[in-house]
């Protein structure tokens, strides 16, 4: 079986990761896209890459039908959630319309889009949670996330909504610290953290979600999956690992609540996943928390 894979946002996180992932598959055809240079042109030259701005209506129909992949992975999207409180209109635009302009797409093409969506388009009263559970967002991130899963529950093409909870990892040239890099980097400066213990989630390593899209491309998964960890987890227990991982000074640690923080948007309480369903059907086994850490580490290392 042959696959003709577009990946929008290859310059992120998870995208960059994909790239890594796809690249080494055979029978795979990758094309990576980004808004920005590919920071990976000099890492995998042999990897082709189209520029694309999926907010631009004209350039996605052109791209992908001149290209006509089998797959589209759609990674790209506006994840800070204060700048998406801050500026409602720039976050609807990346979060939605790219959505619209890429569901039009792929529809005249019948391509199967992958659609990464995220934990914050619940409300954080009770967690973990299924794929059947009822979102209600407490944010402007949140809202959009779901708007874009209702265009994508539109679709007259194949499609999969992969939703996922706090990825970690490492990228190159990627300014976006995580919970692993920036406790360790803290703590080795001696430098006092105050980190939540009233928020739960279930931390999702960017290789493990990577794995995840990969598995629904070669499934031709449909429907809804929820892509994490198993391991539920607040902030603050994530923390102390990192600190007895590294053989830090967990007493600079400090254990606070989510109100001791002033933030332009709200956060869930609690979420994270029951992820059985990503088990059974996609056969997707992630990796503890505790593997994570050690995975990041030996990337981290110079």
């Amino acid at each position: 079986m042959s696959f003709r894979i577009l990946i929008t946002g290859s310059n992120g996180l998870l995208g960059q990761k994909l790239v890594y992932l796809l690249h080494q598959q055979p029978g795979v055809g990758l094309i990576a896209s980004s808004r920005g240079v590919n920071k990976l042109a000099h890492l995998l030259p042999d990897v082709r890459f189209v520029p694309l701005d999926v907010a631009d209506r004209t350039q996605v129909l052109q791209v992908l039908a001149e290209l006509k992949p089998t797959h589209v992975i759609h990674t790209a999207a506006m994840t800070n959630v204060d700048e998406c409180e801050l500026n409602h209109e720039g976050c609807w635009m990346q979060n939605v319309t790219a959505v619209e302009n890429l569901v039009a797409a792929c529809e005249q093409h019948q391509i199967h889009l992958i659609h990464l969506s995220t934990d914050f388009i619940f409300s954080g009263e009770h967690g973990p949670l299924a794929e059947n559970d009822e979102p209600a967002p407490v944010n402007f991130y949140g809202e959009s996330k779901l708007a874009a899963e209702r265009v994508i529950q539109a679709c007259t093409a194949p499609w999969a909504i992969l939703r996922t909870v706090l990825v970690y990892g490492t990228a190159h040239d990627y300014g976006r610290t995580n919970i692993v890099t920036w406790v360790r980097d803290s703590l080795r400066a001696t430098k006092p953290i105050k980190v939540v213990d009233d928020q739960f989630r279930t931390p999702t390593l960017a290789e493990d979600l990577a794995l995840g899209c990969w598995l629904a491309v070669q499934q031709h998964a449909t429907g809804i999956f929820h892509i994490s960890s198993s391991e539920v987890l607040t902030p603050y227990q994530m923390a102390l690992r990192v600190a007895d991982y590294f053989q830090l000074d967990g007493r600079l640690i400090e254990r606070v609540d989510a109100g001791s923080f002033t933030q332009p948007a709200r956060r869930p309480l609690r979420t994270g996943f029951i992820i059985d369903k990503a088990k059974r059907e996609l056969g997707f086994q992630p990796r503890t928390f505790e593997e994570g850490i050690a995975l990041v580490a030996r990337q981290m290392e110079p």
